[in-house]
């Protein structure tokens, strides 16, 4: 007999995802507004608010899919993550009653960390970057038998991330444009599976960390740097094998932004609409408020707002 089928991730699979996820997540709310109120050059944006999602980021969703879409042994799930991942999948298993081990790299925040305890999950902190944590991760599932719930580069991960596509298209009528933040690759490729050519989709990434960039130019994914503000959430060491076909067929492009550009994006979004969103959670927005996305005439562009598992910072100061 065969293993296990993999999932397709196209359109039908996000549309089976969502059916089951849907009572375990949040329907996260889209706010319609110009690029003026923030300071930038006018046009209208919609900004979906996806760090009010369950366990503070996008990352709920692919864990749910994950739980819900594929058997989980004795052993429970075990996840690889700078936090935001970790923190959905220890919140996932938390609510279906499953064990959940999870690895994280030193560089993950404190906010993300103590998210993880509180969920109840078994949390090992250790190694300088992602692909440390990963490594560990892949030691236990040798040793326990333990499912592995991937950050990005697995199918339901992609299918449950896409579900947001699904949910903003549905919110927001005419969207033109779809910018959202790249790390790993996971909620780009779910999103252009969903949109598939009738929506643009263009990736945004750290200067210090462009994954995605690199493997574009390339033609297939490569090593890229590991580095800056956004770290902890977008900056795997390559984009997923996986994802890269989606990516390469339906991405338009990718904007690089730099960390002083996200810093002011975090403050802009707090000083006009009392947003508090992290670093990673800010990128997308960074590229239109600093200029390197500029909008055309017209263009309705939609925003993710990825996550919010930060401390507070007093940006008024």
């Amino acid at each position: 007999m065969g293993g296990p089928v993999e999932s397709v991730v196209d359109r039908s699979g996000i549309e089976v995802a969502y059916g089951l996820i849907r009572t375990h997540i949040r329907r996260t709310p889209v706010l319609e507004c110009d690029a003026a109120d923030f300071g930038s050059s006018g046009g209208a944006l919609s900004l979906k608010l996806e760090q009010l999602q369950h366990a503070g980021s996008f990352k709920t969703r692919g864990a749910f899919a994950n739980l819900l879409m594929r058997d989980i042994p004795a052993a429970g799930v075990v996840a690889a993550s700078g936090g935001n991942h970790g923190a959905a999948v220890a919140y996932a298993a938390m609510k279906r009653g499953v064990h959940a081990k999870i690895f994280v790299p030193a560089i993950s925040s404190p906010a993300k960390i103590a998210r993880i305890r509180d969920f109840g999950a078994d949390l090992v902190v250790g190694g300088a970057a992602y692909g440390e944590a990963l490594a560990a991760s892949q030691a236990w599932v040798a040793q326990s038998g333990a499912l592995a719930v991937h950050a990005f580069d697995q199918a339901e991960t992609m299918l449950g991330q896409g579900t947001l596509a699904l949910e903003f298209e549905a919110q927001t009528r005419g969207l033109d444009t779809i910018l959202c933040a790249v790390g790993g690759g996971g909620l780009i490729g779910g999103i252009s599976a969903w949109c598939a050519g009738r929506i643009r989709v263009v990736g945004v990434e750290p200067e210090a960390s462009p994954t995605l960039e690199r493997a574009l130019a390339a033609g297939k994914p490569v090593d890229a740097p590991v580095g800056g503000l956004a770290a902890d959430s977008l900056a795997p060491v390559r984009v997923g094998e996986k994802i890269f076909p989606i990516a390469q067929r339906s991405v338009e492009r990718v904007v690089l932004v730099d960390d002083a550009a996200i810093r002011a994006a975090q403050k802009a979004l707090w000083s006009a609409a009392r947003i508090v969103a992290e670093p990673g959670g800010s990128a997308a927005f960074a590229a239109v408020h600093s200029g390197r996305y500029v909008l055309a005439a017209g263009e309705r562009v939609g925003i993710v707002l990825s996550g919010g598992n930060t401390v507070a910072v007093d940006f008024d100061r």
